[in-house]
């Protein structure tokens, strides 16, 4: 007999793609999306492909990353003209050494997206920070904005925890992303440095994203520990054989069929949309 795809598995694997970035170029790819008619594309094939979620940047005129709530307006409609509503969008708030923490939290009341992400060392590098954040926070929250906060290593975790238990983040089981190797030597990230942050990690909805390689390795380590992948050309370009893919939808069908392959469902946008606001 047969059993069905996720059997045995607490909840669905939720993955996400993140296209484009706030740097790489068509140099670094032809088929890196910058303009909102190439991301709704990218955002309709990684969907189709098992996607859940869209983690996008807009750029300026000029081709550098942008923070503007118009234009992610513009950027969100053309991905809703293509995917309705199968797929969560949700924005970026990195500064990308261009923006500071006021225009941060300008951009996130302006544009009040359906999900959004926040870095704590970026948003409350201080307790001078907390108050004011605390409140776009509160307010995100009850909004319903899905927040995912953005952990680069286990300084934030540990800061992450701490913020928690005093209360300054809203909810029973917030939405967190742990960033993989992101100042190792090589810039190439590996499964093992998953590990120091699951010790104190896994009472939340976690999701890891990888630079390099092993990208898909990563994220198929995450997976097998109940955990979510965020895959896309922001942070690599490779699959597992080492062959560079065609389009983020071929690093998203990779993953998916990783899932299943260990026997795990993975969420559609509704399906993501529920675990989230837990």
């Amino acid at each position: 007999m047969t059993e069905n795809p996720g059997a045995g598995w607490v909840e669905p694997a939720i993955l996400s793609v993140a296209p484009n970035g706030a740097r790489r170029t068509k140099a670094d790819h032809p088929k890196l999306p910058i303009t909102n008619a190439e991301v709704a594309e990218t955002a309709k094939a990684a969907m189709e492909a098992g996607a859940a979620m869209i983690h996008f940047h807009t750029r300026d005129k000029d081709g550098k990353h942008l923070l503007d709530a118009e234009a992610s307006r513009e950027a969100i409609a053309a991905i809703r003209k293509l995917c309705g509503d199968r797929l969560i969008l949700q924005a970026t708030t990195e500064q990308a050494g261009r923006y500071q923490r006021d225009a941060q939290i300008a951009f996130a009341y302006a544009l009040k997206p359906e999900a959004i992400t926040v870095a704590p060392r970026e948003f409350l590098p201080d307790q001078a920070s907390e108050s004011e954040t605390a409140k776009l926070l509160d307010w995100l929250y009850r909004e319903r904005t899905m927040i995912q906060y953005i952990l680069y290593d286990t300084n934030d975790l540990a800061r992450f925890l701490e913020l928690k238990k005093r209360g300054l983040i809203p909810g029973a089981r917030p939405s967190v992303l742990f960033v993989l190797g992101r100042y190792s030597s090589d810039g190439q990230s590996k499964p093992v440095d998953l590990l120091p942050f699951l010790g104190d990690g896994l009472g939340f909805v976690w999701s890891m994203c990888a630079f390099g390689l092993r990208e898909g390795a990563c994220a198929l380590a995450a997976m097998a520990m109940g955990g979510h992948a965020r895959l896309g050309f922001e942070n690599n370009f490779f699959l597992h054989d080492g062959g560079r893919a065609t389009d983020n939808a071929a690093l998203i069908a990779q993953s998916a069929a990783d899932a299943r392959r260990i026997g795990r469902a993975v969420a559609d946008a509704d399906a993501a949309r529920a675990l989230f606001s837990l």
